[in-house]
This record gives structure tokens, C-alpha cells and sequence, in this order.
């Protein structure tokens, strides 16, 4: 059985490079830099990062910065960082031309943010989002972009 690529801690982390949806490539290919896991930020950090990233056509990773802000959290944001990261994941998906995976995804991110719609914490626009997300779970092929790549 061969060893498995750890992190700095000896978790299990594969550190084969990523494109820029975050899909393996083979080892010593030139990947984009990951986004670094486990970093607790502001929720105006995170919000800022995940749109930064999201603006460059890097989704995989502005999940993994929600998924932080998930991961981190014990108060009543958990279940919206929670459902954010599977909106950033369905895009993602859309993405990689997995349809199916990204109408799955997005459904369950719109469900999960919806509650947060009427009184929208840190600036976002919850219904909006939920709405983007119910639009594109029903046409997951109209947000597959050139750009995210």
C-alpha cells in the first residue's frame, strides 16, 4: 500500500496540483495555487474572498472559503456558509459539465440559504441568491461559462 500524501498536521491530503475547478492533475503538472484550508476569517473576510474568487472563474475555491466559514462556525451562520459553499460546489459542477450533480447542488444550496432571506446577515443578497440558484438548478447548462475554468 503506498504512503499517502499528508498536510503539515499528517492529515490525509492529496497534493497532487488542481486546474482551476479544482480537478487533480497529474503530479508535477503546473497547477493554480490552492486555497489555503482551515483559515478562520470575518464574515466580511469570507464573503470578500469567496467573491474575489468567484469573480475570477474560480468557484472550487470560493466553496472551500464558505466551507471554512462552515467548518468554523457554531452560530446561527452555520447552515448559511453551509448552503453558500454548495451554490459555490453546484457552479462548480456546471462547470465540469456534471448537469445533474450541479441542479443537485444548487437545489440544496438555495433550500439551505432561504431561511436567511428575510433579515439577509453581512450584506448579502440571500434572495437573490436563492432565486439564482433555483434558476440555475432548473438550466444548470446556461452556467457553464467559458471563463471558470
Amino acid at each position: 500500500m503506498a504512503d499517502r500524501d499528508r498536510d503539515t498536521e499528517g492529515r490525509p491530503r492529496n497534493a497532487r496540483p488542481r486546474d482551476g475547478l479544482g480537478r487533480p492533475l497529474p503530479y508535477g503538472a503546473a497547477g493554480v495555487e490552492r486555497q489555503p484550508e482551515g483559515v478562520v476569517r470575518t464574515p466580511p473576510e469570507t464573503v470578500a474572498e469567496a467573491q474575489r474568487l468567484l469573480d475570477a472563474g474560480r468557484p472550487f475555491h470560493a466553496h472551500e472559503v464558505f466551507e471554512d466559514a462552515w467548518k468554523s462556525s457554531d452560530g446561527p451562520d452555520r447552515a448559511l456558509w453551509k448552503g453558500l459553499a454548495q451554490l459555490a460546489v453546484g457552479l462548480t459542477h456546471a462547470a465540469r459539465g456534471n448537469l445533474a450533480g450541479a441542479a443537485s447542488l444548487l437545489t440544496r444550496g438555495a433550500e439551505a440559504i432561504a431561511p436567511y432571506a428575510e433579515e439577509a446577515p453581512h450584506g448579502l443578497d440571500v434572495a437573490g441568491l436563492v432565486a439564482w440558484g433555483r434558476a440555475g438548478a432548473a438550466a444548470p447548462e446556461e452556467l457553464a461559462s467559458p471563463h471558470l475554468t
